[in-house]
């Protein structure tokens, strides 16, 4: 699930996927997967994070049944089958393979903050600075 920091870093890599339109509802509201899969009463990122994780034929038959529930838009009745084709596409990925972290995605978006970098670089510099070239102490 995403963290605050997360979504004030520019997202999740789920957002395409969740953001993505699926039609309007009776009242023509436009309606997203977010919202989609929050009115069948699943958490959206922790759904789109389990389809990510599918090969792409497993996602797009779980994300079928899913739409087959979604009745709130009258047009996804007889294409629901296209549309999950279409979205499985927006996952990270694209769903092609089941993900494992590995180094280089273990924390995808996670950038180092520059405070705890500023810190070290100050403290790094006042070691230097007491070592060769402090005060000479209260003996001068």
């Amino acid at each position: 699930m995403p963290t605050m920091d997360d979504m004030r870093q520019g997202g999740t890599p789920f957002d395409t996927f969740l953001y993505a339109t699926l039609g309007a509802d009776r009242n023509d509201n436009s309606v997203t997967v977010l919202s989609a899969l929050a009115r069948l009463g699943l958490e959206p990122w922790e759904a789109a994070s389990a389809l990510a994780d599918l090969t792409r034929d497993e996602a797009r038959h779980r994300l079928d049944d899913v739409l087959i529930r979604f009745t709130d838009v009258p047009t996804l009745k007889n294409n629901h089958a296209a549309e999950s084709r279409r979205l499985i596409d927006l996952l990270p990925g694209g769903a092609s393979q089941p993900t494992r972290p590995t180094a280089d995605t273990a924390l995808p978006g996670r950038k180092l903050a520059i405070g705890p970098v500023l810190g070290v670089l100050l403290a790094v510099l006042y070691l230097i600075h007491s070592l060769f070239g402090g005060s000479g102490g209260a003996g001068d």
